[in-house]
């Protein structure tokens, strides 16, 4: 008895895993946003930012000068495709996306998300570093 409380007990206390319909969902945005950068949709991208990117870019012209002047490879992307996915919490997720950059190199991107109350992932950073190797 007492070791099927315990096994109850740490598996209470394990992280939940989320499921394909929530991974699909965060990369849907990430998607969504990367598809409107390179249609100049300015307004749609930045619809994919979370509260807190919005409130240190308050407007979608700040928001856009700061993704075309520190973000280039995101900003443009040849192509794109995901990684590895970590969640953190129920409503906190990593994304990896392998990004290839107009210049033709790769970057690798990680991604934060969290899920809002209207059930929507919007992104709430983005952490950009080259790779060595250029796509082909």
């Amino acid at each position: 008895m007492r070791r099927a409380a315990l096994l109850a007990c740490l598996l209470m206390s394990l992280p939940a895993f989320a499921g394909e319909a929530e991974i699909k969902a965060a990369q849907d945005s990430i998607a969504g946003q990367l598809h409107a950068f390179r249609a100049d949709d300015n307004a749609t991208a930045y619809s994919y930012a979370a509260p807190n990117v919005r409130r240190i870019f308050p407007t979608v012209d700040t928001f856009m000068s700061m993704v075309a002047g520190a973000y280039k490879p995101v900003h443009k992307p040849q192509s794109f495709s995901f990684g590895k996915f970590q969640e953190m919490n129920p409503t906190s997720i990593i994304q990896q996306v392998i990004i290839v950059g107009a210049d033709g190199k790769d970057y690798e991107a990680v991604y934060t998300l969290e899920l809002q109350p209207d059930g929507i992932w919007r992104i709430t950073g983005v952490s950009l570093r080259a790779s060595n190797s250029l796509s082909t």
